[in-house]
């Protein structure tokens, strides 16, 4: 999935999921600072320090916005900016510059860049111009409503109601399948306890249900029993759903 869908956003009915931003900056420093303002305003963060590490860890981070230095000591900014583009990934980027000239500002934004900051900045316009893209960017559509869904070996058909992992058929009642395609309609991406349960019950979370707690046992008895885990646990956030092992 390239184009990336801001966790900050409501998923499907309203609900919010924790966004995410890769920093990326050789100037160790300046990048831990970035990053405590933006986890202050409730993101997950990430830094790399080269542009070879950015594309790694943008690959298997899948952020929704990154704050790019233009300066690298390997690949520089706008070279990596360019390979997420020719990959199709479509992830908004803030680029980060000591330098001030109006070619430099052009190249940036013509290579597909979404926003540009000079150095010196305060931190409070980086936040600032970060929730600004990703309130510009839209996310990532919603997948079409008859479109199956996969994550990995498994697959999930909203037109038939069939469920299968590694070809193998999984029956699952009503409420499993709602619960199983909401994870997987954002895989990756951690889905709150009260979005699910507001997304899958339409009644709003009190915070006080154990329901989604026992759709979820019921889910990994059913597609997990003898395989690999995929539904993760974040503790005091939620659950995310994602092929492989952890890492």
């Amino acid at each position: 999935m390239k184009d990336h869908q801001a966790r900050s956003r409501t998923i499907a009915d309203g609900s919010v999921s924790q966004a995410r931003a890769l920093i990326v900056d050789d100037e160790r420093s300046l990048a831990d600072l970035i990053g405590m303002a933006l986890r202050y305003e409730g993101w997950e963060t990430r830094i790399a320090e080269s542009g070879t590490e950015a594309l790694s860890a943008a690959r298997e981070f899948a952020p929704d916005v990154i704050v790019l230095d233009i300066m690298l000591p390997d690949l520089d900014g706008v070279g990596v900016l360019q390979r997420l583009r020719e990959s199709g990934d479509g992830v908004p980027v803030l680029f980060l510059t000591a330098r001030d000239s109006v070619q430099d500002r052009i190249t940036g934004l013509s290579e597909g860049g979404d926003d540009y900051v000079t150095k010196p900045f305060s931190l409070e316009e980086v936040v600032a111009r970060v929730h600004a893209l990703v309130r510009r960017s839209g996310g990532r559509p919603a997948a079409p409503a008859d479109e199956v869904l996969r994550v990995g070996d498994l697959t999930l058909d909203p037109r038939s109601y069939e469920v299968q992992r590694g070809g193998d058929a999984i029956e699952l009642t009503q409420t499993e399948f709602e619960v199983l395609r909401a994870l997987m309609e954002h895989e990756q991406r951690v889905v709150t306890k009260a979005a699910l349960y507001e997304q899958v019950w339409h009644e709003e979370f009190d915070g006080t249900s154990t329901v989604v707690e026992l759709y979820i046992s019921y889910l990994r008895k059913k597609i997990e029993l003898g395989r690999t885990p995929m539904i993760r646990t974040v503790r005091g956030v939620g659950y995310l759903l994602k092929a492989g092992p952890d890492a």
